[in-house]
């Protein structure tokens, strides 16, 4: 072969695999880095972030020079705080028994800091502590701050890490990244109040907002499934769709976060960021590339092009719930006012069913119906795209008394998969046609478990990669569709309606789809 010239097919074929391995490898891998854990006593820390830091271990997928700092309030030192995270490492985690070699080797990297989070010398003894971890570990000034606390504590957190000069990486050319839970704001002024006063000391591609449903496999899917598959895209539009049904269901309730939750509420807790999220995933438009500005585009306009809600729509189009005591899974529950921490004449609704419209091309005059509640009879999440019927069926009535119009389901959580609904013909000598499903399971199509979410997430913001993040125009645009609303129910002053714990909602939530002449779906 000359010099130079393309390469035989046969040589090309017989290295693209190793290119396609080379690649993945490339992209696989994550700079040295100390992970700071503010918060670090905390249920999230506990429940999320020790295994998930674990199982990117197993993975083998963490950096050969990683360290993880916990700073709190409570007075430990190194080894308790590793048999802290060790217990809640054993509890919650996916993979158990832990591997004591993989264990240990994670344990050594785990240090503690006990200090006032919104005290500036907090942060100089932090400033020591991560030099010297830099000395011992190798993690080359590289810093994340993943900011697992209440959120009163975000502004002055970043205000201190800007004022002790820890905004900046421990050496040039090194990164000081800030990874910060929702809820980012509690409505869009504060939102973006927030966003300057980060922008203040940490630049925008160096912030990783966290919504941890758009690290959740199936999340992922929806644009694997629309993007990589040309038999969806022709008929995922306005002309085919008759509507789309998104639902969050839990079966519990708001457990040790009384307190939190009732000044929050659901539709702050999870519609203005998880069901928004999936709403731009379902209904954004094409990427031209798959890379994080890409697709973070897309979201962004998505969430841009919801219509306006006036008091008059909201009134009209949005319902609150509140569970009361009732039945889960045949116990007895108690009622959200009798929940530790909650105001026993709490007017917080547990339960959120809201029309909108996606003002685009695509979806014009599509209705999107979302609910979310607690104490539902079961966790569940699912995205529902339902199709319009056939123009014309030539079949009898008596032929299609079984037949429902087709529909695409996402499933979310749990049993996380993909199911086609259409019509087929029953067995027999007579011709009836009834529905049937189509299945697609992650579990037994690829026989293997696929990461939590945060194990995703911690992944991407080491690496720097930000497409699983909330970037700042799309915070504000969801919180400017979402504030009007909050503000239409405050001014209203009306309570929230009560359901029993145990069925899906209260009666009003049906009344707002069957007025479309429409229902929710049976789950």
């Amino acid at each position: 072969m000359i010099e130079g010239t393309t390469r035989p097919r046969e040589e090309t074929a017989t290295l693209l695999p190793n290119l396609l391995r080379e690649a993945d490898y490339t992209a696989r891998v994550a700079p040295p880095c100390v992970i700071v854990i503010f918060g670090a006593m905390g249920d999230l820390t506990h429940r999320k972030l020790a295994p998930a830091l674990y199982n990117l271990a197993l993975a083998n997928l963490l950096p050969a020079e990683y360290a993880v700092l916990g700073i709190g309030r409570h007075e430990l030192d190194d080894q308790q705080y590793r048999n802290e995270l060790r217990a809640a490492t054993a509890t919650f985690s996916r993979n158990t028994p832990l591997e004591a070699p993989i264990w240990d080797n994670l344990a050594s990297r785990v240090f503690y800091l006990a200090g006032d989070l919104g005290e500036l010398p907090t942060y100089d003894q932090l400033r020591i502590r991560l030099d010297e971890i830099d000395r011992t570990c190798g993690t080359a000034g590289n810093r994340l701050y993943y900011l697992a606390t209440p959120p009163s504590l975000f502004a002055p957190i970043v205000r201190n890490l800007g004022a002790a000069g820890l905004n900046v990486g421990g050496k040039v050319g090194a990164f000081a990244r800030l990874c910060i839970e929702k809820p980012f704001g509690w409505n869009l002024s504060s939102a973006r109040a927030l966003n300057q006063q980060i922008w203040v000391y940490f630049p925008e591609d160096q912030v990783f907002r966290i919504d941890h449903y758009l690290g959740k496999e199936t999340a992922l899917n929806t644009l694997a499934f629309r993007f990589a598959n040309r038999l969806w895209e022709p008929v995922w539009n306005d002309r085919h769709v008759d509507h789309i049904q998104m639902t969050v269901a839990e079966s519990i309730g708001v457990d040790s976060r009384g307190k939190f939750y009732d000044a929050v509420g659901a539709f702050r807790d999870v519609v203005e960021n998880h069901m928004l999220q999936l709403l731009a995933l379902t209904g954004m438009e094409p990427p031209v590339t798959f890379d994080s500005s890409a697709v973070r585009d897309e979201r962004a306009k998505l969430l841009k092009a919801l219509r306006p809600m006036t008091p008059q729509t909201v009134a009209r189009e949005t319902v609150r719930g509140q569970y009361g005591p009732g039945w889960i899974g045949g116990e007895p529950v108690p009622g959200y006012r009798s929940e530790p921490g909650v105001d026993p004449h709490s007017l917080t609704e547990t339960f959120v069913a809201i029309r909108l419209f996606v003002d685009n091309w695509r979806w014009a005059d599509v209705p999107f119906y979302l609910r979310h509640g607690k104490r539902l009879p079961r966790r569940h999440t699912e995205i529902a795209i339902q199709f319009k019927p056939a123009p014309h069926l030539p079949f009898a009535p008596t032929m299609t008394e079984g037949l429902a119009p087709d529909t695409i389901v996402l499933r979310i959580q749990p049993d996380e998969g993909i199911t086609l609904q259409f019509g087929a013909k029953v067995p027999g000598t007579r011709m009836a046609i009834r529905t049937v499903n189509m299945d697609f399971l992650y579990g037994t199509t690829f026989f293997t478990e696929p990461p939590e979410a945060y194990e995703r997430l911690l992944l991407y913001a080491l690496r720097g990669d930000p497409m699983l993040f909330r970037r700042a125009d799309e915070v504000e645009a969801s919180w400017g569709w979402a504030t009007p609303i909050l503000d239409a129910w405050q001014e209203a002053g009306k309570p929230p309606y009560p359901y029993p714990a145990g069925i899906w909602g209260p009666p009003e939530a049906n009344a707002l789809i069957e007025r479309d002449e429409r229902h929710w779906r049976r789950l």
